[in-house]
This record gives C-alpha cells, structure tokens and sequence, in this order.
C-alpha cells in the first residue's frame, strides 16, 4: 500500500494491469511476458508495453532477451517495500540454482541440451550455451556430439 501512496505522490498513477502485475511478481518473483498477457487479459504486445513501462519508472528489471526474457521486482522496490533482501535471493543465486538445476537434470535423465537448459533455467538460448559452458569448464560436466547434436553429460 505504501508503495502505491508513494507512487501517486509522485505523480506515477498506477493502473490496474500495473497493479495485477506488480502483486503477480511478489508473489511468484518473476514473470514472463506471456504470463502477464494471461494475467491482464490482453495481447503480450500490450502486457510487454505495460511490463516496459513499469522498468521505466524503475519498479521492475527485465532479465534476458526475446522469448526468454522475464521480468522480476528491482532491488529499490524490494528495499520500499522492507524486503531489501528478497532481491539478493531473488538475484544473487541463480547462477548457482541453474547450475544445480543442470546437474540434478543430468543426474535424473542422463543428458541434458542447450534447449532443455534454457527451458528448465528459464533463460535464452545463448545464456544456456554459457552456462553449459561454464559447467563443462569446471569439469561437472563433459560433451558429446557436435554443433547442433550436442549433449551434455556427466564427466
């Protein structure tokens, strides 16, 4: 309520989709644009109009690109709203959660693509190519095949 009030000081009037969707990002801490379209009920070229506009006035962040780009309450609204360290959990470990997600994927079913990596981590594609990157680099995990066959595996 407070961060309503402060707001409408502020000249920033919120409107209901603003509202539905700032409640929807407390409560499941992130947000894809196709969900927000679910969410208010229009168009994702209108729920991502409204999503920008809410990184405009500084109250959410976007993270990733395109199709994989998901929204998420910024560190001052957090702090506004006496949460200061919801967004340090919210954004401090999830490199390491998706690279324990991979692994525990890995471990369950055996391989894993940059496909199924970027689907289950919720990133792009090419966030996902980093990261097996990086898992491979540490030596969690190992290739196998080329190019667009690749697979990882346990090393």
């Amino acid at each position: 309520m407070q961060l309503i009030t402060e707001e409408n000081q502020a000249g920033r009037i919120l409107g209901l989709d603003d509202l539905l969707l700032l409640n929807a990002l407390w409560q499941e801490r992130y947000l894809a644009t196709a969900e927000a379209a679910r969410l208010i009920q229009k168009s994702e070229a209108e729920a991502r109009a409204v999503l920008e506009h809410l990184v405009e006035t500084g109250l959410i962040e976007s993270r990733g690109e395109r199709k994989g780009q998901t929204y998420h309450l910024s560190a001052s609204t957090y702090k506004r709203l006496g949460e200061k360290a919801a967004y340090i959990r919210q954004r401090g470990f999830e490199p390491l959660q998706q690279e324990q997600m991979i692994l525990q994927y890995v471990g369950r079913y055996g391989r894993i693509t940059r496909r199924e990596a970027a689907g289950l981590c919720q990133i792009t594609e090419r966030q996902a190519t980093y990261l097996l990157g990086k898992v491979v680099k540490s030596g969690k995990l190992k290739t196998e095949g080329r190019k667009r066959g690749t697979r990882y595996i346990m090393s």
